[in-house]
């Protein structure tokens, strides 16, 4: 272990470090502040004249002429065991209500699984929503997003999702990581997950927006790198449920802006889209291997827009969006979810007869086409009123507000069963002759 203190400058979480030599990329770095006290670094950039490292728990307190660098010649390894089930850990991955033993230590960058390996997502993932167990379905080995705004109750869902997941099966392992969040948050999300007994069953990392901004980096990871053991190394189903993304981003944009780098659109680096592939992608299912991970991924998209790269680019590299509205939030729904352009493009693969119902994603269809009827024809009655609507449009305008209140809308979780039982008495109020997205022998199964 080589120690320097050649320090030119620190900015922000950075020190630079000036003749270094035989240092590695990734490299894990003991940074020695003035008082005497070690905090840990990891090495950013190399150049032939600047080593940048990254120093976890900040650089308050550090000068560039007391404080010195030890590079300790291996990557950040997170400490792993079959026990930390039930645990809470900070944003590095530090326990702070239990005590394990390590069984193993991994690398937090993991390891890319070979593209030939994979194997397409399959099997149907209980959430305990109708809106997303019924008409976009969540999938074993798929990456879903939940695009939400500030403001609208995406907390709630995730820890709900999250509680109901733990419970639906005794195989799957829930990782809940919670990114940048406010103090308060973490309260909701700890009070939530002691009250309703879940905790037990779950391993929650909270990383605060007052932690340090290399902190928010590397809690994605920590949570994947614990998905991956237990599903790899353990052969368990893994649930990951990683948010708030546009706070990972922002960080990400601050760094980069540390190390004057050229920014890309809206200032965030130009490399966001590998980033955020590096950890969207540790997710799937791997060929003859017994275990899975899948990701649901959670964000607030910056007023409200879509189109931003945030959104934007984790749409390009996910499996469908699931999007919250604040409308449906005004009207006291629960979850808000606006189904029209929301989707999940694993669905098929994780139902039908072998899962859920034989006539599941026909149903589906009918649903989705007839609450877009609806919604058409409370527009066109703003405009014409009442009395100009047909007896058939009316029927569908019972649909629409009937889909709103008694299946988008929920106090309590659903099983499978009950969900599909809604969504067909939601279908007996169409008229018959539109029933046209469903077999007619499922019609005869299901409604006669």
């Amino acid at each position: 272990m080589k120690e320097y203190k050649t320090l030119t400058k620190i900015q922000s979480p950075l020190v630079f470090v000036k003749n270094t030599k035989n240092v590695g990329l990734g490299e894990l770095v003991e940074v020695r502040t003035p008082e005497g006290t070690t905090r840990l670094g990891e090495v950013l950039v190399l150049d032939k004249d600047v080593c940048i490292v990254e120093v976890f728990e900040g650089t308050r307190g550090l000068d560039t002429d007391n404080t010195s660098v030890a590079f300790l010649g291996s990557t950040y390894k997170l400490g792993l065991s079959k026990d930390m089930m039930g645990g809470l850990f900070d944003g590095l991955g530090r326990p702070t209500n239990i005590d394990f033993a390590v069984d193993v230590e991994k690398d937090i960058n993991g390891l890319p699984a070979n593209p030939c390996f994979r194997d397409v997502p399959e099997e149907f993932i209980q959430t305990g929503f109708s809106a997303i167990d019924g008409l976009t379905t969540l999938v074993k080995g798929q990456k879903l997003p939940v695009f939400s705004e500030a403001g609208l109750p995406h907390n709630e869902l995730v820890a709900k999702i999250a509680k109901n997941t733990s419970e639906a099966t005794k195989d799957h392992v829930v990782i809940f990581a919670a990114i940048g969040i406010t103090k308060r948050e973490a309260d909701f999300f700890v009070r939530f997950f002691e009250k309703t007994g879940s905790l037990e069953n779950l391993i929650v990392f909270l990383n605060l927006a007052g932690d340090a901004t290399i902190e928010r980096i590397i809690t994605p990871r920590v949570a994947l790198t614990t998905a991956e053991y237990f599903a790899w190394d353990l052969g368990k189903d893994v649930l990951v449920i990683l948010g708030d993304m546009t706070n990972y981003a922002n960080a990400l944009r601050e760094l980069s802006s540390a190390k004057e780098e050229v920014p890309g659109r809206f200032g965030y680096p130009t490399y966001l889209y590998s980033d955020f592939a590096s950890i969207y992608e540790r997710t799937g299912r791997i060929k003859k291997e017994k275990g899975s991970i899948t990701q649901l991924i959670y964000l607030t998209m910056p007023d409200g827009d879509i189109t931003h790269p945030i959104p934007d680019l984790t749409g390009y590299i996910t499996e469908g969006q699931i999007i919250l509205s604040r409308d449906l939030h005004r009207k006291g729904i629960f979850p808000p979810i606006n189904i029209i352009p929301s989707l999940s493009r694993m669905m098929h693969k994780g139902i039908g007869e072998k899962y859920t119902q034989d006539a599941h994603m026909q149903l589906s269809n009918q649903i989705y086409s007839a609450y877009t009827e609806g919604i058409r024809l409370e527009n066109l009655r703003s405009i014409v009123g009442e009395d100009a609507l047909t007896e058939r449009d009316r029927k569908y305008l019972k649909f629409k507000d009937r889909f709103e209140s008694d299946f988008l809308s929920q106090k309590e979780k659903r099983g499978i069963n009950e969900t599909l039982f809604a969504a067909w008495r939601l279908a007996a109020l169409l008229p018959k002759e539109d029933l046209t997205k469903i077999e007619k022998k499922y019609l005869s199964k299901y409604m006669e």
